[in-house]
């Protein structure tokens, strides 16, 4: 081997050895330092963002005005942003849970109970001529927008 490559592999092998060394010294210390314990932070529910929106095919106008409706009606207390997620769905369910035979939490999501439910209003108002399946098929979806446009004069 010529001197400068067997220096040049001494050095390198020092210095993996060093970085190995150090950095197996830097966890054991770690690793011997009680964990810190960190307290939640108190959120209110008001800033917590919607878990899920889901508009059943409403543009964000139409959907706006199904939230003025549920304002006015059912203590819906967020913002007007056409955004049907947690909160506006939680109104909706109240109104299905006194209405339409929701039985289900008042949790806002809109899953099959809540649109079975909601097919109930949708065939009674809105020209909904489907199943009461759960299911927000198209038909489903042009009664809602039905009960949207119906929803417009509160806002």
């Amino acid at each position: 081997m010529r001197p400068n490559t067997m220096t040049r592999t001494l050095i390198s092998l020092t210095a993996v050895a060093g970085i190995a060394a150090g950095g197996l010294a830097g966890a054991s210390a770690a690793a011997a330092q009680p964990a810190k314990q960190t307290r939640a932070a108190a959120v209110s529910v008001k800033d917590v963002a919607p878990l899920v929106v889901n508009n059943l095919g409403l543009s964000t106008t139409q959907a706006r005005h199904v939230q003025c409706w549920i304002k006015d009606r059912w203590n819906y207390d967020g913002a007007l942003d056409g955004q049907l997620g947690t909160g506006s769905w939680k109104a909706m369910q109240r109104w299905l849970k006194e209405h339409w035979g929701y039985t289900g939490k008042v949790d806002g999501i809109a899953g099959k109970n809540t649109i079975k439910a909601l097919q109930r209003d949708l065939k009674k108002y809105h020209g909904y001529d489907g199943k009461i399946d759960g299911v927000a098929g198209r038909g489903t979806k042009a009664a809602f927008k039905d009960f949207a446009a119906s929803s417009k004069p509160y806002c």
